[in-house]
């Protein structure tokens, strides 16, 4: 199926250690959001939009885990290695053949990844962003891909922070910087017109005035 909107779908650590309430790494509104994430994911496999799953799994001695995690890595079992439940996803989220996984080392599903490569063979100028956490790694993306030049979507019931006003502070942060904040109920409404390619339209004005 032909992706028209040439957007990607982006599904940030949904990982059973992120959602399961007795996870040192649990993120208190995440476990709410996995029916939405779903059918979002479903709905960007009817429009043709490739879904990425981006996790964050760490290595079984802890070299790779950031310095500022890695006392909750040691007192919660050393959770999210490679094989542990923590680093699997509940059965509604799990990639599907044709799906793209990437493991990521820190908080930006950019950083030090294929992700932007992919994303550019492909096609992609929007990503649509879900998953955990808002103001970590859901807002390090965010910002990384508008330094891309990428135009940005965030779900905002498809994201999760660990209060409400965290939540809610960071979304307005994300849709000031020119992120488009909608709903799961929102994107099933999604097409090419719904988010303006702004780098497109200054590069034609250059081009223009060259």
């Amino acid at each position: 199926m032909q992706n028209t909107t040439k957007s990607a779908f982006i599904l940030i650590d949904m990982e059973n250690g992120f959602i399961t309430p007795d996870s040192a790494h649990c993120i208190a509104g995440a476990a709410a959001t996995v029916p939405t994430c779903a059918a979002a994911i479903e709905t960007a496999r009817q429009k043709g939009i490739p879904v990425f799953f981006v996790k964050r799994i760490y290595r079984a001695d802890g070299s790779d885990v950031e310095c500022t995690r890695h006392a909750a890595w040691l007192s919660g079992g050393r959770s999210m290695s490679p094989g542990s439940f923590g680093a699997e996803e509940p059965e509604a989220l799990r990639p599907r053949p044709g799906d793209y996984t990437i493991i990521k080392p820190r908080w930006s599903a950019f950083f030090q990844t294929e992700l932007d490569l992919i994303l550019r063979r492909l096609g992609v100028r929007t990503v649509i962003l879900a998953g955990t956490t808002t103001p970590n790694c859901i807002r390090t993306t965010c910002y990384d891909a508008n330094a891309l030049d990428y135009n940005v979507v965030v779900l905002s019931d498809c994201t999760s922070s660990q209060t409400e006003e965290i939540q809610r502070v960071n979304l307005e942060d994300m849709a000031r910087m020119g992120a488009h904040v909608m709903t799961a109920a929102e994107f099933t409404g999604y097409n090419e017109d719904t988010v303006p390619d702004l780098a497109c339209a200054i590069r034609s004005q250059i081009e223009e005035s060259l």
